[in-house]
């Protein structure tokens, strides 16, 4: 029997080759749970340092999990289209793919009206809607929050919501997010949480490789690791506190590893703070790379706002500090995670010392996070109830 075709569309958003973003594992895990899949993408990506970038042409291709990838130029004008997002060739994408299942990655894209045509040609194909802008990352000013998001982007979630099954938030906030803005019905939007790499969690979990991971930056066996990732910029200014907060703390087995780019403005700063011992900064890490090092941390620190590796590590059953953002909570599934409810070093201080002076207080969130939060944020598991909702 012909499996299913599952065709991605990531025309509203980035789709990096060899990254552990949502738009690369519900793939990745679609594929693994038996259906044939193809992803079509807009030219948008990331270059070897997490910058956002272009491919420069389109193209058609077999990325790392042998999934076919079709890469869709803009129209011209190119700087008019990269914004509002029209492409050259959708249609007709499209028609060589023939979905039995189209899982759209963002519904804010001008071309969402040649999906509906397509639609319309051939009707029983099950569509899903996912959302990944809330009110941090999106309709942060006037122009954005009325013109993008309350008139054109609320007129393409309308066009496409006659045909859709499911849309999803990927936090509650961006459940939120699709209410409140683009006025869809309540009933046909729930929570898809994102998740961490099943796969790579295994291999990272191995007992060797965290031994030789603390072993290369001269963490002892008793340490207790603190690990924290992501850009650095004027969006994320809590890591310095986080730096600062440890090398106050100055015990010698207290340790924090710090990866990520930082702007050049920010640079000095880290450095400062960086004294290759207590406090590490180590640089980018490629993105296969995040799953080892945070499995070989005790703890670790997102004290800025929301980031896929918020779920990653709740996936791999690591302990979490993390700020409190209004409809992010759902990291938390009972007790793996504590929240920071100021942007204040002090605060950070008073968090850590507490679990590191109180081992049995820390060894029930370990518990949690290890039983609980490893099933709850598995990407398969997510993968296979994204597209199997009952109508």
């Amino acid at each position: 029997m012909k499996s299913k075709k599952v065709v991605h569309l990531c025309l509203a958003c980035f789709f990096p080759d060899g990254y552990s973003y949502q738009e690369n594992m519900l793939p990745k895990f679609h594929k693994q749970l038996g259906y044939d899949v193809e992803v079509i993408a807009s030219l948008f990506t990331f270059d070897k340092n997490g910058e956002g970038t272009y491919i420069e042409k389109p193209s058609v291709y077999r990325n790392e999990h042998d999934i076919q990838v079709t890469r869709l130029a803009y129209r011209a004008p190119v700087r008019v289209y990269r914004k509002l997002k029209r492409f050259i060739g959708l249609a007709e994408a499209l028609e060589k793919a023939a979905p039995d299942i189209i899982f759209m990655h963002g519904c804010q894209f001008l071309d969402i009206d040649v999906v509906v045509r397509y639609l319309k040609k051939h009707p029983g194909i099950r569509v899903f809607v996912d959302n990944h802008s809330d009110y941090s990352n999106s309709a942060t000013n006037w122009l954005s929050r009325n013109i993008l998001h309350r008139f054109l982007w609320r007129r393409t979630a309308h066009m496409i919501e006659p045909y859709t099954v499911r849309f999803y938030g990927v936090l509650p906030a961006r459940v939120d997010f699709l209410e409140e803005n683009y006025k869809l019905p309540r009933e046909k939007i729930e929570l898809l949480v994102m998740g961490s790499d099943d796969d790579k969690v295994i291999a990272a979990k191995d007992p060797e490789k965290i031994r030789a991971l603390r072993e290369q930056y001269g963490i002892r066996p008793d340490d207790f690791l603190i690990m924290t990732g992501g850009k650095i910029d004027k969006a994320k200014t809590q890591t310095l506190l986080l730096m600062s907060a440890v090398k106050k703390i100055n015990r010698p087995n207290v340790r924090l590893i710090v990866f990520g780019s930082v702007i050049p403005d920010m640079k000095e700063q880290v450095a400062a703070l960086a004294d290759g011992d207590i406090v590490q900064y180590i640089g980018w890490i490629q993105s296969a790379n995040t799953y080892q090092y945070f499995a070989a941390a005790d703890l670790a620190v997102f004290p800025g706002r929301h980031s896929v590796f918020w779920e990653e590590v709740a996936g791999i059953g690591v302990p979490m500090m993390v700020k409190y953002w209004p409809g992010t909570d759902h990291v938390d599934v009972g007790g793996n995670v504590v929240f920071l409810r100021q942007d204040s070093e002090a605060e950070i201080m008073e968090q850590i010392l507490r679990l590191v002076d109180n081992p049995g207080v820390y060894q029930q969130m370990k518990t949690v996070a290890s039983e609980k939060a490893g099933v709850t944020f598995s990407y398969k598991d997510i993968a296979r109830r994204s597209i199997q909702v009952d109508d």
